[in-house]
């Protein structure tokens, strides 16, 4: 994340950074030539580029390739373990931008690399220990939590209008109307420019909406209802069926 850290591969594959954030902290646009994979212990990491937009729950991870320029903001205390990756260091790293699964095992061995030396020897602890972080980067799972942004002004006046709005009733028919096509047009456009039916886009924009507003402190039933939802049960069950958990159990009231 920082630009600080420094970016020496002569010892070693990759570099572990811990830094926390307070909430509403941001960096601005900005770009490294390494590949970075970010985990979030804490807090929520909304992420811009120019190809779309990503938002890292607590718990997950966020890859992102050599060269993409990004810009970060924080909402709630964000606890980040960042790992700066030699883009040479395999040649199946992860190509694209991604919210990744970070697992038990990689969580731990994240941890253990901000204890390693910058040189070691062959065949060290050490060197198994940053071979194995490579291999388990290789095999993270994509999460859907990312909005990808469509090229075209028209969709791209809408999707500003959807998240800056993202109450309203967005059906494929009033959206539509809202540029002057037809649904079935809407439909095929949205899905040539994105990779999403236009239906998905809106309910991943609502949540990663929601994500942002409860880790900022606000309660389950004033996000549901602010994000359009009939009833707090009816966000919950869309809730528990992405992310696995209640979100009264993902993001805690505070003691």
């Amino acid at each position: 994340m920082s630009s600080s850290v420094d970016f020496s591969f002569a010892t070693r594959p990759l570099v572990p950074y811990a830094h926390d954030y307070r909430h509403g902290d941001s960096e601005p646009r900005h770009h490294h030539n390494c590949a970075q994979l970010v985990h979030t212990l804490s807090g929520v990491v909304r992420i811009e580029t120019d190809l779309g937009h990503w938002i890292v729950p607590p718990g997950r991870g966020v890859w992102l390739p050599a060269g993409v320029p990004h810009a970060l903001q924080m909402t709630g205390n964000v606890a980040a373990r960042t790992l700066f990756v030699d883009p040479l260091a395999r040649a199946d790293l992860p190509a694209s931008c991604q919210v990744v699964q970070v697992s038990p095992l990689l969580r731990e061995l994240i941890v253990s690399a901000l204890a390693l030396p910058e040189s070691y020897a062959p065949a060290s602890r050490a060197e198994r220990i940053y071979e194995l972080i490579l291999d388990e980067i290789r095999v993270m799972t994509e999460l859907p939590f990312s909005l990808p942004e469509p090229q075209s002004e028209a969709l791209i006046s809408l999707c500003d209008a959807l998240r800056a709005e993202p109450g309203e009733s967005w059906t494929l028919e009033n959206s539509a109307r809202r540029i002057n096509v037809s649904s079935r047009t809407l439909a095929r456009r949205f899905y040539q420019e994105t990779g999403l039916q236009f239906s998905d886009w809106v309910r991943r924009a609502r949540l990663m909406e929601a994500l942002a507003r409860l880790a900022r402190g606000d309660s389950v039933l004033t996000v549901s209802l602010d994000l359009g939802y009939e009833s707090q049960s009816a966000f919950s069950a869309m809730f528990r069926r992405i992310m696995g958990v209640a979100p009264s159990d993902y993001f805690p009231p505070a003691s």
